[in-house]
């Protein structure tokens, strides 16, 4: 039972705080169906204010709940132990814009379609677009990672929250991540997106914009099944075609909305396909024609294609009013949200019906073909009917059973909350759970942020909970051996098990190499034997493939199908898990998103032997943590990654490139942050020097290279653009290379910079990370010094030389960035130039998981104190 502060508690409180019951009456609820009193509202102005009413707060033992717009399902505003709502209406502010750093940095009440109108003003686009972004802000789409219909092709929130300034549990402001990509750090930043406000509090978020598609053309489609249906968007996809937005429905949830609505939906159809494709104005038709002749092959007729914006918002008029039609048909319903792979979403389908019919209950639906999220309505005919409440729960719980069973998830966009916290020992074992709690007592141990949230007080006898993998040591020698190579990952775990109890120190292997300078381990790990493709669902666009796979392996398995994983690499021997565990990504990622977007699950063998799986072959997947993101670029030290399920995009139609040949520095950096505007289907904009090309010889010191990948006559005008912008600035005419790619540009520079730094003992291979707009500044101190090469849009500067580290990490930390040093030999405190503003986050998790330091010891670096962190080979 709560204990009610004492009224005199809150005059101490360091912000105004509404007590007022009448007042508080409105914070009872969010959009779901669950209730819970707050004592206190309190409306900060600034992250200060934020931090002093944590702290205060904590020292009152009061719960704190974050809420922004109270438009989530799942009742995770809902103050259920009572406390403090830290309501965020004041706080709506845009703080910074960067257009040539394609960057925003907004405050959390700012409403997600606000800050949309904002950037396509600067002719920016945030992609993430949530159905209630009308009014729902920032923060809370944070906190939920939340979707929306253009998913399919851009993502969800998580994949455009680069940095987050928060407020932990103790009242302490710290800064996750930055405006930089790919921090040598944990990436505690992708684990507080979609944490529901359990782990920290946002009061401030550095969003990754993109260039905003000049043009959109929308398609709709009618079909005799929803089986159709399914097929036929698997048929767009297998032709390589990558549509912005692939939404459903089926033919009773088309009846009740025309019937509300009158928008011409072809109720007589069984189901109806809403496609949208985006792009230039000259390539958008063409998509289009296209995708109709693929859907008329596949059984589409009475299609529809909109000739302007008042017939292409008539078409999106019927599917965003869904919610509004069913509320027509009963005062109440329950908005069910699972997600399944797609080429489960018909049986999944068909398996709801018959559930609901059995319990007697009405239901209508809306989904996103795309990516597989389903949203079933049940509706309630009388909320006070605890016999019908009681059967409504029953289906919600069996829906959510069938779509784990299918390998989905219990929630794709709305969160777990109070809702489907019993539920999650359905999809999850206990070790997993366990993980879980670990991450919530690093971050607040003494459950004051959002308490009772996502974990099951207790697994209810409704429940099976799904047990672990067989946890039962296989026999192993006495002794254990200098280097072995464990065959599966119960024998990897069982191997961690018996090196954690034994005391022994253990280094992973990734690729048959070892970083210089790292402490030698008593036992070698090599992950030679997790190898080759355990799940390849080309459909459903993943693939599950061991961590020691070899990368051109992989990629040589999917060629035939015209598939591959968006994943370049110096080495033509990285492995999969070596690649993840360092983070290591090429200039493509503006293109395809970088290995934090792409890594959808994960089996990892803890280093005392628990065996966990995170993450779920669904894009949509908002039950728990995001523990993969945790794994990638931890270097092995907080655990072994036995394998990963990796997005799949079918391989580019075209791909060409322009070099442009550059006197100096000066004119290649002007000339690049001219074309920076342009990239939309870009894959690499490079200022290197030209002698880099090989192939490709010039008569200048230096070159910019610009790589489109696409549709082809997305490509062509990209290019077409390119050239304009050029002839514009004065720049000589590019030289067409239509056999080049930028990607592979700077892995053929980065393997030989790194061998380079490994035969001279006076030479280093360095990569130094910015803010996008300030790496022009950090290439014209150093750029004309060394060897170099510089990936402008991403803000990466790759140096190789007999480099002064010192200097270049103390400038990249000034800029808001950092150093790390990839090939040569570098005192410790210089290779990892870097210290995090959490690290005693990173300290305290690396210590739960990784006692001692024994798996990988010395991998990260000391992070300004004494703990080292484990290596990757």
């Amino acid at each position: 039972m709560k204990t009610m502060p004492h009224p005199a508690s809150f005059s101490s409180a360091p912000a105004a705080l509404v007590t007022d019951p009448a007042e508080l009456l409105v914070y009872e609820i969010d959009a779901g169906l669950d209730r819970g009193r707050p004592d206190a509202v309190a409306f900060p102005r600034s992250a200060a204010d934020v931090a002093a009413l944590v702290g205060w707060a904590a020292a009152q033992g009061l719960p704190i709940v974050a809420r922004g717009a109270g438009t989530g399902l799942s009742g995770g505003a809902v103050p259920e132990h009572g406390g403090v709502i830290v309501q965020f209406s004041h706080m709506t502010g845009l703080l910074h814009v960067s257009e040539a750093g394609r960057s925003a940095t907004v405050q959390p009440g700012m409403v997600n379609l606000a800050l949309d109108k904002q950037m396509k003003a600067r002719g920016l686009y945030y992609p993430p677009d949530p159905s209630s972004g009308r009014s729902a802000t920032i923060g809370g789409n944070i906190a939920e990672n939340s979707g929306g219909p253009h998913c399919f092709k851009y993502g969800v929130t998580t994949n455009y929250v680069g940095g987050l300034e928060v407020v932990l549990a103790d009242g302490r402001l710290v800064q996750l991540g930055g405006r930089a990509l790919d921090y040598p750090e944990y990436d505690l930043c992708g684990l507080v997106s979609g944490s529901e406000g359990t782990l920290a509090i946002v009061t401030a978020a550095h969003l990754r914009l993109l260039r905003n598609p000049p043009a959109v053309k929308t398609l709709m489609a009618a079909f005799a099944t929803v089986e159709a249906a399914g097929e036929a968007v698997s048929a767009v996809i297998a032709a390589g075609l990558m549509p912005s937005t692939l939404e459903m429905m089926d033919q009773r949830m088309m009846t009740i909305i025309e019937q509300f609505t009158h928008a011409g939906l072809p109720i007589q159809a069984g189901a109806a396909l809403i496609v949208e494709a985006d792009g230039y104005p000259s390539s958008v038709g063409p998509q289009i024609d296209e995708i109709e002749r693929i859907l008329q092959a596949h059984g589409a007729f009475d299609m529809r294609i909109a000739q302007n914006d008042a017939e292409r918002e008539l078409i999106w008029y019927g599917r965003k009013n869904a919610v509004g039609a069913m509320t027509r048909l009963a005062p109440s319903y329950y908005l069910v949200d699972v997600t399944v792979p797609r080429s489960k979403l018909a049986a999944t389908l068909h398996g709801v019906n018959e559930i609901c019919e059995g319990l007697g209950l009405r239901v209508g639906y809306v989904f996103h073909a795309g990516d597989g999220n389903l949203h079933p309505l049940i509706l309630i005919e009388n909320p006070a009917d605890q016999e019908l409440m009681a059967r409504v729960h029953r289906a919600g719980r069996a829906i959510v059973q069938l779509c784990v069973g299918f390998d989905g998830s219990i929630t794709g966009e709305h969160g777990v909350g109070i809702e489907k916290r019993e539920y999650m020992p359905l999809m999850y074992s206990r070790h997993e759970l366990d993980v879980m709690r670990d991450v919530k007592a690093v971050f607040d141990p003494h459950e004051r942020l959002n308490p009772g949230k996502i974990f099951p007080p207790a697994t209810p006898d409704s429940i099976v909970e799904k047990e672990p993998p067989d946890q039962r040591s296989a026999p192993l020698a006495h002794a254990l051996p200098s280097a072995v190579a464990p065959a599966s990952p119960q024998a990897a775990a069982d191997l961690l098990r018996r090196c954690a109890a034994a005391g022994t120190t253990v280094r992973i292997d990734a690729g048959g190499t070892h970083t210089p300078g790292r402490p030698r381990a008593d036992l070698l790990l090599s992950t030679e034997q997790l190898r080759g493709i355990r799940a390849y669902a080309r459909d459903d666009m993943y693939v599950t493939v061991g961590a020691g796979t070899p990368l051109a392996e992989l990629q040589a398995e999917l060629a035939p199908d015209r598939m591959w994983v968006p994943i370049v690499a110096p080495d033509p021997a990285a492995t999969i898990g070596g690649i993840v565990s360092a983070n290591a990504n090429a200039p493509l990622r503006m293109r395809y998103g970088g290995l934090r977007d792409l890594v959808l699950a994960a089996t990892v063998a803890l280093p005392d032997g628990r065996l966990i799986r995170a993450g779920r072959p669904v894009v949509k997947n908002v039950a728990g943590y995001d523990l993969p993101k945790l794994f990638i670029g931890a270097r092995g030290t907080l655990g072994l990654l036995c394998d990963l399920t990796l997005k799949l995009a079918p391989q580019p139609r075209e791909r060409a490139s322009l070099v442009v040949p550059v006197p100096d520095l000066a004119h290649g950096l002007a000339w690049g942050a001219q074309l920076l505007p342009v990239c939309l289907v870009a894959s690499a904009l490079l200022l290197c020097e030209a002698r880099a090309l090989g192939a490709t010889p010039l008569d200048t010191p230096y070159a910019l290279v610009y790589t489109a990948e696409g549709p082809a006559i997305d490509v062509a005008a990209e290019l077409a653009q390119v050239r304009e912008q050029l002839r514009a600035a004065g720049a000589g005419a590019p030289i067409a290379a239509p056999e080049l790619a930028g990607s592979t540009c700077w892995a053929e520079w980065l393997r030989g910079a790194n061998a380079a730094a490994r035969a001279g003992a006076d030479r280093l291979s360095l990569r130094v990370g910015v803010p996008p707009e300030h790496l022009p500044a950090l290439v014209s101190t150093h750029a004309g010094q060394h060897a170099c090469l510089a990936d402008l849009p991403n803000g990466m500067l790759y140096l190789e030389g007999p480099l002064d580290v010192a200097s270049i990490a103390a400038q990249a930390q000034a800029l808001g960035g950092y150093s790390l040093v990839l090939a040569g030999t570098a005192a410790e405190e210089l290779r990892w130039a870097h210290t995090p503003a959490a690290r005693d986050l990173m300290r305290a998790l690396h210590a739960r998981w990784n006692p001692g330091g024994r798996l990988n010891p010395g991998a990260m670096g000391s992070f300004g104190d004494s703990l080292e962190f484990g290596d990757v080979g």
